[in-house]
């Protein structure tokens, strides 16, 4: 058994619900709202690149097949529309062997990520992580609200039971320009799905599925770390492109989505839209995830 131990960073501090911090490409004093995402096929690296899958256990809550759920907010500060159960690890088994670094999905798998939530286990029966307009899953709820320098509290940064939670709101999902001085939603997740009002989606023009490589990782004595100032450093979070909807909605037309897609290794825009139309991973660079 092994638990790959993930740590949540905001430009080297800490993150917290109640904190504040100055983030993106415009120094935004932003709040959090949301930090929560699904990992999926994570494997561990021998010396020769080989990968091997790790099994997860099947804890009836946070794992599920081969999806977990890592989730950083704890229903305080503006987070309350989330869980006040926090998670930060993956736990499962490997064959004895010299693992030197791990693989993993940014995403749920195609087979599970058009399933019915209502009727999904545990971590996939969340709704604040399900796009009902899109019939999939959000890979990723990254969400902030802009606060004015008179609210902060003294961090800056960046020069409940998870089974039984319901946050179905789409206030984010919806909002139009006009409230974007108001809060940045990053919501990743597969678009350009195609499906009838009968059948789920059979294919996504756009998987928007990052898969992460990290060498040099040892899972006994290393922590993956998840740094939101990275995630943003080409994003305004104080503007908004006209016509769409506040911050990231995955869309390759939404120019908001450009550094975010660029920093998470996915392609983007006509890039994006040039992807097999399979639910295959995309293997390119990435900033957002490190070895510490």
């Amino acid at each position: 058994m092994v638990t790959i131990q993930f740590e949540s960073s905001v430009g080297g501090e800490p993150f917290a619900c109640g904190d504040t911090y100055r983030l993106g490409s415009a120094d935004s004093l932003v709040t959090p709202l949301d930090f929560r995402f699904y990992v999926s096929e994570v494997a561990l690296m021998d010396a020769e690149g080989n990968a091997v899958p790790l099994v997860l256990e099947q804890d009836g809550l946070w794992q599920h097949q081969n999806v977990a759920l890592i989730d950083f907010e704890d229903k305080t500060g503006g987070c309350v529309n989330g869980t006040s159960q926090t998670r930060a690890q993956v736990v499962g088994a490997v064959p004895p062997g010299d693992y030197t670094g791990l693989k993993f999905t940014l995403g749920v798998p195609f087979a599970l990520n058009h399933i019915d939530s209502t009727l999904a286990p545990s971590p996939l029966n969340l709704t604040s992580m399900w796009w009902n307009w899109n019939f999939g899953y959000k890979f990723a709820r990254i969400d902030f609200e802009n606060v004015s320098d008179a609210a902060a509290s003294k961090h800056t940064a960046g020069s409940a039971d998870n089974s039984s939670v319901d946050t179905g709101s789409t206030e984010a999902d919806s909002a139009s320009g006009s409230d974007l001085s108001q809060a940045f939603a990053i919501h990743l997740g597969s678009v350009g799905c195609q499906m009838d009002s009968a059948q789920p989606p059979v294919s996504c023009s756009v998987p928007n599925r990052a898969e992460i490589v990290l060498t040099d990782f040892d899972p006994l004595q290393n922590v993956v770390v998840t740094d939101l100032a990275a995630l943003l450093a080409e994003t305004n979070l104080s503007e908004n492109q006209e016509g769409t909807a506040v911050g990231c909605m995955s869309s390759p037309e939404d120019g908001d989505c450009s550094g975010i897609m660029q920093n998470l290794g996915l392609p983007f825009g006509d890039r994006a839209t040039s992807e097999p139309t399979v639910a295959e991973p995309t293997v390119t660079e990435q900033t957002v995830f490190s070895v510490q």
